[in-house]
């Protein structure tokens, strides 16, 4: 039997999860799973800023939290917070351990980024290579599969972070090396990444998320506990989390969470396997229990996902509060006077109505007339002097708009724009650096 814990389902989320889990989860892997298109594309920009950044910016608050209880508790820690630099990630890691008076191994694996293949062949790649003409590629990375992670987790290391690899593989590579699982027999990959898919989003499938009062309930949510697979050789396993722990595990959260962000349940594709989420079967044990079984897979691709980010300019915003009798009426004036005044200078241009006509951009069913309306403004530019003329428009609204206007903000931000293509297998080439932390200091292996 092997326990696995998901402590993390992105870079922002909870950190006390995760040490309950390597405190009272009695498990035997603690995965982290951190990184998300965006995420690895704007820590490329921080890797070109200062070669020894480009991990997650959480890594040292988690690390300093978890390393105790976890090497304490002999629990192994799996992560992506490498993101664009794993060995940075890991030298980080080395340093907190050495200030901690901790004995540690860390294995950073390499070999995601591949930004040199992807600039030499841009013409002859699925996306459209005109999408570039005025921006520039920041990042290619490839989504590694099992493959990289196994050799990793069988230097003995404590640690073992990576950068971009597939979410489920996070949770696959501990049941390869534990059952000692053929990476051609299918089915087992298949079993092993239904399991990782329905952990990688952490509290997700334990309530949030899902969680909608009156017809959705979930108690605990402040507190949310997040899961555990208790996993067997042939690949069936026991969902559940740490007794007492907030939120809810049943059928319901386990098929939404199985389900989400998937198109074609019987063909989701991973680096290590094709697996038809058709064939997996549910079924309660108890309260916070769901048995798992079932699940069959197909040969892996033969080419990889690269997610490739680039620089795709900037969003100016402007946002104003209208309260009050007629607030719709005086938000719909301001936003037109901006949209007339300014509009014609953007590539997109959008004015929100927030609490009336925003979100679904249309008002739906909605038959009442809103008290208060935020409105927002919103264009996107390659020059950072139109996006910021925005929110100033918007702001100018004070006097210059209709009355009432109050709470305004404006803002510019930096645009990362992903799309995706296909490398073949070959041109990915993992690599392993182990360091240590031992009695005489780090040694670098």
């Amino acid at each position: 039997m092997l326990r696995i814990g998901s402590g993390a389902g992105f870079s922002g989320d909870r950190l006390e999860p995760a040490v309950e889990l390597a405190e009272k989860g009695k498990i035997d892997y603690l995965v982290l799973e951190c990184l998300a298109e965006r995420t690895i594309a704007l820590a490329q920009k921080r890797k070109k800023a200062d070669a020894m950044l480009g991990y997650d910016p959480l890594l040292e608050k988690r690390l300093r939290s978890l390393l105790p209880t976890l090497l304490k508790n002999k629990v192994r820690l799996v992560t992506n917070m490498g993101a664009a630099n794993p060995i940075g990630g890991a030298h980080k890691i080395i340093e907190i351990a050495e200030e901690l008076g901790l004995k540690v191994k860390v294995a950073a694996v390499t070999g995601d980024d591949v930004l040199p293949y992807i600039l030499e062949n841009q013409g002859s790649l699925s996306f459209n290579p005109e999408l570039f003409e005025t921006a520039s590629i920041l990042s290619a990375n490839a989504y590694m599969g099992v493959s990289s992670i196994v050799p990793a987790i069988e230097t003995g290391a404590d640690v073992i972070i990576t950068g971009r690899v597939a979410d489920p593989s996070l949770f696959l590579a501990p049941m390869i090396h534990h059952f000692g699982w053929s990476v051609d027999d299918y089915d087992l990959m298949a079993k092993g990444t239904v399991i990782g898919h329905l952990l990688e989003c952490a509290g997700q499938l334990t309530g949030g998320y899902f969680a909608d009062p009156g017809k959705k309930d979930v108690s605990g949510l402040a507190y949310l506990g997040f899961p555990i697979a208790e996993i067997q050789s042939d690949g069936s396993a026991l969902l559940t989390k740490v007794p007492g722990t907030g939120g809810s595990l049943t059928l319901r959260t386990v098929k939404e969470q199985l389900l989400y962000e998937v198109m074609d349940p019987s063909s989701y594709i991973t680096p290590d396997v094709v697996a038809d989420f058709t064939t997996v079967n549910l079924k309660e044990d108890g309260e916070d229990r769901i048995l798992l079984t079932g699940g069959k897979g197909k040969e892996r691709p033969s080419e990889l996902k690269v997610s490739v980010g680039f620089d795709a300019g900037f969003i100016g915003e402007g946002e104003i509060t209208y309260a009050g009798e007629n607030a719709y009426g005086r938000a719909e004036l301001a936003g037109s006077i901006v949209k007339e005044r300014i509009s014609e200078n953007y590539e997109d241009f959008k004015v929100d109505y927030i609490g009336a006509i925003s979100a679904h951009r249309g008002s739906f069913d909605y038959k009442g007339t809103p008290y208060e309306v935020r409105l927002r403004v919103a264009g996107k530019t390659f020059e950072e002097d139109k996006a910021r003329r925005i929110g100033e428009e918007v702001e100018a609204l004070y006097t210059n708009g209709p009355a009432g206007g109050g709470g305004a903000r404006k803002y510019v931000n930096e645009v990362i724009g992903i799309v995706s293509t296909m490398v073949p297998r070959k041109v990915i080439k993992s690599d392993i650096k182990v360091m240590e932390v031992r009695s005489n200091g780090k040694e670098t292996v």
